[in-house]
């Protein structure tokens, strides 16, 4: 997997009137922005740089992982 579209986004609003997206198969890719559209590309920028560290260690990135979401009762 070489693409952020080959991966499960969550972006979600937050406590402090922004935004935080982030994938949840990989450690760290994460972002915020004042809006859901700037949080995805602040994502975009992170998912780049994280890449790149994974291929100049030689190591692939993780599979995504499936989310499963449930209200609480």
């Amino acid at each position: 997997m070489n693409s952020l579209q080959e991966y499960t986004v969550v972006i979600r609003p937050d406590d402090n009137k922004t935004f935080v997206a982030y994938v949840p198969a990989i450690e760290g890719c994460h972002a915020w922005g004042e809006t859901a559209e700037a949080a995805k590309n602040e994502l975009d920028n992170v998912f780049d740089m994280i890449l790149e560290e994974y291929q100049e260690a030689g190591i692939s990135l993780p599979q995504d992982v499936e989310l499963v979401i449930a209200n609480a009762s």
